[in-house]
């Protein structure tokens, strides 16, 4: 818990001058870190001082996932294009219930959000394990493709220790 406070602390402060621009003047820094002081006094008391509250461990997975991420999302951005252009406009929209592997709540989050960011799809709802997807062509609706997304979003938040990648055996 220590660990995760300190990260934390030195995250808001950080934040907190690279917003603020203080550096001079005391008053303003010391009620910065009387801010901080309390947030962190909060965060313990109602004890959220963990993993998921502190996700800022798991950066250099969290900024390699959202790298793959946006590679996917200007793929997925093509096709949408593409489709929607076409003089016949070639749309299928369709429901889909895709699997969801990452189990906690950060890890979820993290998987539907990452379908609604991709276009063409949108996270409808959620359930314990599985995730109800809106997709406007019907080639994007296949489970199967959204198996690698899943995998990557539960790497990310430190849940899967290798996530399982297309085309490796």
């Amino acid at each position: 818990m220590l660990r995760f406070g300190l990260v934390l602390a030195i995250v808001m402060a950080l934040y907190w001058l690279s917003l603020s621009g203080y550096l001079a003047n005391k008053m303003l820094l010391s009620l910065g870190a009387i801010s901080i002081l309390l947030v962190l006094g909060l965060c313990a008391r109602m004890k959220i001082l963990d993993e998921e509250t502190v996700p800022y461990l798991h950066s250099f997975k969290t900024f390699s996932y959202f790298s793959w991420l946006f590679k996917q999302i200007v793929k997925a951005n093509f096709q949408v294009v593409k489709a929607v252009l076409s003089p016949d406009l070639e749309i299928s929209p369709t429901l889909v219930k895709i699997p969801s592997t990452p189990k906690s709540e950060i890890g979820k989050t993290m998987f539907g959000n990452s379908i609604t960011l991709t276009p063409g799809t949108v996270s409808i709802e959620m359930d314990e394990d599985e995730i109800l997807v809106h997709a406007l062509l019907e080639e994007m609706s296949d489970p199967n493709d959204f198996t690698e997304m899943a995998d990557r979003a539960g790497w990310s938040v430190g849940e899967i220790k290798t996530p399982k990648i297309e085309g490796e055996g």
